[in-house]
């Protein structure tokens, strides 16, 4: 059946409203439709979204299937609402090069649960010593047009310079991973009074908000754009919020997991909250909800990060850094924006899905819940909450910090253009 009607959905959490989807559009929106030869869809009391979009996950294919493959990943973002995702380059190999990206591409196509851009890497190998094949990653089928050595830092300013103004020719935008090396050697946790206490090298907030502050004058000076991943600290947040008063085109996102842990966590020594950059204090988590708040941040990504259970259970030292999101991110944002009165729907859909979408230019995402727009679309019962499972989440992996946490709201149905990705909370 290709009609679907959504019935009585609040969109954008508004007044309830039919939303009729014929085929891949949006063919209707208002009060009493026609159901005629339309599967009907009961969505009072629920909250309608466009679909979101994820500016950051690993799907960590190709060569870490052992982690997460391409099909796990996009249905585990199906599951979290997402219809697009934007994929790391940190993979075996590096994708750094044309044939890469589109193979990562031509995945995402070939199993339909979101649609996958491939980041493309900044530097050969993510060594961070030579430029990739920037260009020619745009022009390939992919048309990549974020790139990043997410995992590790441009740390060479002549470098960052040549890639912001190389991006700058074809409007592409540079995704730093904020974290000087020199000053990060051997940490483990945030850098404060819970590190001392444990004796854990210490990760200090400088090392994020010095490369920040190099990258937005970077920026300025060419007249790039820059887009500041995984943001984390109070200081971080000033200086983006001052380089946005001088019209220096920088954006910056911020984790769910950073809106609502604390480095308290670490205490329990437990390597579930070993992450990068690291949970930090409750000043910096309250800072940041009120930068996403405000605008300074301009977006949530969930820097989905799946490890195999070796590699994360184990002692903290020896533990990889990272945690999975794509599944809990909304109930997160409901927790800490929408019922602390932070922020509204309208407003969860505006760094989401709207604003992610314009950064990487994922065209037929983030577009008006409305009447000739792809019907790209996210079903929510915020009224839901119940404790957190992650055996039963379509990742592969399970490295989830929220395992019996209780969280709001719940994502019951993910259209990508009209198709059906989950329904009553269950994948297609």
């Amino acid at each position: 059946m290709s009609k679907i009607l959504i019935r009585g959905a609040k969109v954008l959490g508004g007044e309830a409203q039919d939303v009729l989807i014929d085929g891949s559009v949006i063919e209707a929106v208002g009060p009493g439709l026609s159901d005629e030869g339309a599967e009907v869809v009961d969505a009072e009391g629920k909250v309608l979204l466009p679909g979101l979009v994820d500016l950051h996950t690993h799907l960590r294919e190709p060569g870490r299937e052992d982690s997460e493959t391409v099909l796990t990943g996009t249905r585990a973002a199906a599951s979290g609402g997402y219809t697009a995702v934007f994929a790391m380059a940190n993979t075996f190999p590096v994708a750094d090069t044309a044939g890469v990206v589109e193979q990562v591409y031509r995945l995402g196509q070939e199993h339909g649960y979101c649609d996958v851009q491939p980041i493309g890497a900044v530097t050969v190998g993510l060594e961070g010593r030579k430029l990739a094949e920037l260009g020619a990653m745009y022009e390939s089928a992919a048309g990549v047009t974020v790139f990043s050595d997410d995992g590790k830092c441009v740390d060479d300013a002549v470098i960052m310079r040549r890639a912001l103004e190389y991006v700058k020719a074809f409007g592409g935008v540079v995704a730093q991973h904020a974290q000087e090396p020199r000053l990060t050697e051997g940490a483990e946790m945030n850098e404060g009074v819970v590190s001392a206490e444990l004796g854990l090298g210490g990760w200090p907030a400088v090392a994020e908000e010095s490369i920040i502050a190099r990258d937005v004058l970077l920026a300025e000076h060419v007249g790039s754009r820059v887009h500041i991943c995984h943001l984390s600290t109070a200081g971080s947040v000033e200086i983006v919020r001052w380089a946005k008063s001088r019209g220096i085109d920088v954006t910056a996102e911020v984790t769910p997991h950073h809106l609502l842990l604390t480095d308290e966590l670490v205490r329990t020594y437990n390597p579930v909250y070993k992450v990068n950059p690291p949970l930090r204090t409750e000043r910096d988590v309250l800072a940041l909800r009120e930068a996403l708040a405000d605008g300074t941040i301009d977006i949530v990504a969930t820097d989905h990060a799946p490890h195999p259970h070796e590699d994360k259970d184990c002692e903290w030292a020896a533990a990889a850094m990272g945690m999975v999101g794509l599944e809990t991110a909304l109930s997160v944002v409901q927790e800490t924006m929408v019922d602390t009165g932070l922020l509204t729907w309208a407003g969860v859909a505006e760094r989401m899905s709207v604003k992610p979408a314009e950064i990487g230019r994922a065209k037929g995402h983030g577009r008006p819940v409305s009447a000739g727009e792809p019907a790209n679309l996210t079903l929510v019962d915020t009224a839901y909450r119940g404790s957190v499972d992650p055996a039963g989440f379509a990742s592969r992996s399970r490295n989830t910090p929220y395992e019996g946490r209780e969280l709001p709201g719940r994502v019951t149905h993910t259209w990508l253009r009209g198709k059906a990705t989950l329904v009553d909370g269950k994948l297609t």
